[in-house]
């Protein structure tokens, strides 16, 4: 099996959580989860479900997402999807906008049903604060449309958000090869160019193209 860093950057899983709160440590829960896994650059699989937390969501949350308390009643619970995304995600390497926010839910989630995830994070909005420096934000919303990209016209709801936020991610890499001329783009090299400083990052793409 090849090794874990040296995968590819173009296979992975794509993942958003909408969730009841900002802070899993403050009881906060996940409310859905969409994902995409990509193999290859190319779409192959989707999950998507609302979860259902055991505790109600505010006002805010509702008019935010959309998703009203009464559509959580009748969803399975969380320990049941979380279940099934685990095993959907298997050893995947995993993509989200605004990572850090995501990975903190999945890991409080996969906690409360022990369960783990072998996968390594990489973050598609501090990705694009390098690719596309001159965008007015790096707000998913605004990348896409910048870039324009395939959208379904719905935010913040998880698949739709996974999705576009997929399209970003191959996007990138599309854009990093033309201009850098790299051909194999390894899932480790986004993870290292998330970190590079902003004016560095020409000569970081040039030492590895």
């Amino acid at each position: 099996m090849k090794q874990r860093q040296h995968r590819p950057a173009d296979t992975v899983i794509v993942l958003d959580f909408e969730t009841s709160g900002l802070s899993p440590g403050m009881g906060d829960r996940v409310i859905e989860v969409g994902a995409v896994r990509v193999e290859a650059g190319s779409i192959t699989g989707r999950f998507q479900s609302l979860m259902n937390p055991g505790i109600r969501v505010s006002e805010f949350i509702e008019d935010y997402t959309g998703i009203t308390n009464r559509m959580l009643q009748a969803a399975p619970s969380c320990r049941t999807v979380m279940a099934g995304f685990a095993d959907f995600i298997n050893d995947h390497h995993l993509v989200a906008h605004n990572a850090s926010f995501d990975q903190r839910f999945l890991d409080a989630e996969c906690q409360r049903i022990r369960r783990r995830y072998a996968g390594a994070f990489a973050c598609s909005m501090l990705a694009a604060r390098r690719v596309y420096p001159d965008a007015p934000n790096h707000k998913l919303g605004t990348l896409v449309a910048y870039n324009r990209l395939p959208t379904s016209g719905t935010f913040h709801r998880a698949l739709a958000d996974a999705e576009m936020t997929a399209h970003l991610w191959l996007g990138m890499l599309r854009d990093i090869r033309e201009r850098y001329g790299i051909r194999h783009i390894a899932f480790s090299l986004m993870q290292e160019l998330t970190r590079v400083p902003k004016a560095a990052v020409g000569r970081f793409m040039r030492q590895r193209g």
